[in-house]
């Protein structure tokens, strides 16, 4: 199933060749043709689910007409997430709030606590503490919970949790508008088996488990008490990882167990957040059986839009010049595009609900 607006360049037509261009190339240039300029982020801590510091950048320009939280994919940290920044440029440039955040683990939030890693069971709450705070200091709703790769599970696990966790945190039941994930990972465990049935696929889990190893070593260095070194030499895969840092803290009798629980595909059906997922099925990092279960998963749901490709690769969504047109769009970005355009459609509707007839 394809979209009609989307077509990337011909030598792209590839989602190997997309998402190395995306990791490799992209970062280079993407400055270059990028009209926005950086907004004025300021360091901002917000506290999230069990009280984890979480380490955040927040703009708010005059009379901003939204908010938009966002965060990355499995590693990085904000200052080398290239395509986070893209979209907290165009955020800001359509007058939105931005808050872009290191989830756990990750970047300067590992420096302020040791707590490891949970794929979305305390991530997504740590999105409703955020907007809950940044209400509180200025930035409005309609809170929009964004997010890509595993970043996307991520945001997927807000909209499961919102409708909940929002109330008691004291935001209005219209406050959280919604989500949008490109790409999100949807079920590790077949998505891992897949990776590991050829070769390019174990070397990119080796380079992922190479930049998670950095990660602890990072949290080992600042908080000594906290982490094995012997448990990361054996940690010589993202599986492994998970078994040795991951499931022991969260209670889960096994990596499967835990993937069960936590992969977004077997709640989509219950989300009743608006929700948008943007999926590319030639990316390579993810079982392609999953493509057909994520069509299952989301046509009885009438809260969530899905947008499958036929190209795209992991994330990156580069779109040629006759896409562009047919879309209306100003720049290469596509899929950014959408996430903006149908939060604009969306944010109509939510504040239109909210007024008294």
């Amino acid at each position: 199933m394809g979209h009609p607006s989307y077509s990337p360049p011909w030598f792209l037509k590839n989602g190997l060749a997309m998402t190395l261009y995306a990791a490799f190339w992209i970062p280079r240039f993407w400055e270059e043709i990028t009209t926005f300029p950086e907004p004025p982020y300021q360091d901002t801590i917000f506290i999230g689910a069990n009280d984890v510091p979480i380490f955040s950048w927040m703009a708010i320009p005059e009379n901003p007409k939204g908010t938009i939280i966002g965060t990355y994919g499995i590693t990085g940290e904000l200052d080398n997430q290239w395509f986070l920044k893209l979209l907290g440029r165009k955020a800001y440039a359509q007058g939105y709030a931005v808050i872009l955040f290191d989830w756990r683990a990750h970047g300067k939030t590992a420096l302020l606590s040791p707590t490891l890693t949970s794929d979305g069971i305390y991530e997504g709450q740590d999105f409703v503490h955020i907007a809950a705070q940044a209400k509180a200091i200025g930035c409005p709703p309609n809170f929009w919970f964004t997010g890509y790769s595993l970043g996307g599970q991520l945001t997927l696990w807000g909209a499961k949790l919102a409708e909940n966790l929002a109330p008691e945190l004291g935001l209005a039941e219209t406050d959280i508008g919604g989500c949008a994930a490109i790409c999100p990972s949807l079920e590790s465990q077949r998505s891992l088996s897949y990776l590991n049935t050829s070769r390019l696929g174990r070397n990119l889990d080796k380079g992922i488990t190479k930049n998670l190893k950095k990660l602890v070593w990072l949290i080992h260095e600042h908080h000594p008490d906290y982490i094995d070194p012997e448990a990361i030499e054996r940690a010589n895969s993202i599986w492994k990882f998970d078994e040795e840092f991951v499931i022991d803290r969260l209670g889960f009798p096994s990596v499967e167990a835990y993937y069960q629980a936590t992969s977004p595909l077997y709640f989509l059906p219950n989300i009743r957040k608006k929700t948008l997922i943007i999926y590319a099925e030639d990316d390579p990092l993810f079982d392609p059986t999953i493509v057909p279960d994520l069509k299952d998963a989301c046509k009885n749901n009438s809260a969530i839009d899905l947008i499958l490709t036929r190209y795209g690769g992991h994330v990156a969504h580069i779109s040629n010049k006759s896409s562009q047109k047919l879309a209306q769009d100003p720049d290469i970005w596509w899929a950014l595009n959408r996430v903006f355009e149908w939060i604009k459609q969306h944010e109509t509707s939510t504040l239109t609900t909210a007024i008294p007839v």
